[in-house]
């Protein structure tokens, strides 16, 4: 499809997305390897042009979710290794096998089951296990007195390739006393570990996208950025902008399909909760809640309409929205407008929106065109 004849559409840029690279690149120690996430689309900027582009640039793993986004990506050709940090049934542990990706653990039985699966087909099954620090998510309690030996008898399973060991941090973006406590837990339990049961893993890591940049003693053996590497940091207001650079790499976009000129006290949307008060120039876009904007924005909404600021008039629709094009001279059918991206924070979305970035990027719909550049 031609950029000309698409309603709305996102631009990722590959550029940024390599600057951005090189930058994270730069915050952590030689030998440090450098896992790219790639879950959820890619963070919704399309998981297999971004996979590719993150490969060939030196990326060490790529993280994803779950299963179903491993074998997509090995559908399409890329070979790079692949941590999948959700649970997968062993009812698929051939499927694991076959696609070789690598497997978190957090469930002795399941392991084992795994195992079984593995010796089965004379192979080994590469897998990370998941400690629970204090997100209360996935993993092995850290804290538990019995975790230790459950770990060490994973040993035992010789389907498998004990590769690596992790943990998530809940609050690196705003609370340095609590991800220095669950920091602590983890490393000593890799001392208890390692002490007691002479277990040294290959691959310890804990620090994605907040503890990446403002924690480098969390680095250990490997990162994983996530949303950094779009552009994006995990809390706006937590200093992150001193300690690097980042460029956005998506930018949504939509044009102007319409605009007409309405007489105060019109009422503009559904509900008719906004009204005129003013003669108007309304310029109608076709974006809406189906292709990931939040009606909670309804009203409020900035966007830009060739390089100038307004404001999307009434409420969201499914499939459109309206903005007030008043002030701004010789709007017409055809002209780009910008929801979020390069003239536009996707922060400044996310407040009115009362959400994160995180959740903007991921909502963008499948049926708008990402277009790599």
């Amino acid at each position: 499809m031609e950029r000309e004849t698409m309603r709305t559409w996102a631009e990722v840029d590959f550029a940024a997305l390599r600057y951005n690279y090189e930058m994270l690149r730069q915050l952590i120690p030689a030998g440090c390897k450098y896992l790219a996430v790639v879950k959820a689309n890619a963070y919704g900027h399309g998981a297999v042009a971004v996979a590719r582009e993150l490969e060939k640039l030196g990326a060490d793993y790529l993280g994803v979710a779950c299963l179903a986004e491993a074998a997509e990506l090995r559908a399409a050709g890329i070979r790079a290794p692949i941590l999948i940090f959700g649970g997968t049934d062993a009812a698929f542990a051939d499927e694991l096998l076959r696609l070789d990706v690598t497997q978190t653990v957090y469930d002795p039985d399941t392991a084992a089951a795994y195992s079984r699966a593995a010796l089965r087909q004379g192979k080994k099954l590469k897998v990370h296990v998941k400690v629970d620090t204090g997100m209360s998510r996935l993993g092995l309690l850290a804290a538990a007195p019995e975790t230790p030996e459950t770990i060490a008898a994973l040993r035992a399973l010789s389907g498998l390739e004990l590769e690596g060991i992790f943990m998530h941090f809940a609050n690196a973006d705003g609370d340095e006393d609590y991800t220095m406590l669950q920091f602590t837990r983890f490393l000593d339990l890799l001392e208890t570990l390692e002490g007691k049961y002479g277990m040294k893993f290959p691959v310890r890591h804990c620090a994605a996208s907040a503890a990446m940049i403002k924690y480098p003693c969390t680095h250990l053996d490997m990162v994983r950025p996530g949303i950094v590497q779009y552009g994006c940091y995990p809390a706006p207001d937590a200093g992150m902008e001193e300690l690097v650079s980042l460029r956005p790499v998506m930018t949504l976009k939509t044009r102007v399909v319409s605009v007409k000129t309405l007489s105060a006290g019109t009422s503009v949307s559904y509900g008719c909760t906004r009204v005129l008060a003013r003669e108007s120039r309304v310029a109608v876009l076709p974006a809406g809640y189906a292709d990931g904007l939040h009606r909670v924005a309804s009203d409020r909404l900035p966007v830009l309409i060739n390089g100038v600021r307004t404001t999307v008039l009434g409420r969201i629709c499914m499939d459109m929205c309206m903005a007030d094009v008043t002030d701004i001279p010789g709007v017409k059918a055809g002209d780009e407008a910008e929801i979020f991206g390069g003239g536009l924070s996707i922060e400044t979305y996310a407040r009115l929106a009362e959400t994160i970035s995180y959740e903007l990027l991921c909502a963008v719909a499948p049926r708008v065109p990402r277009l790599c550049r």
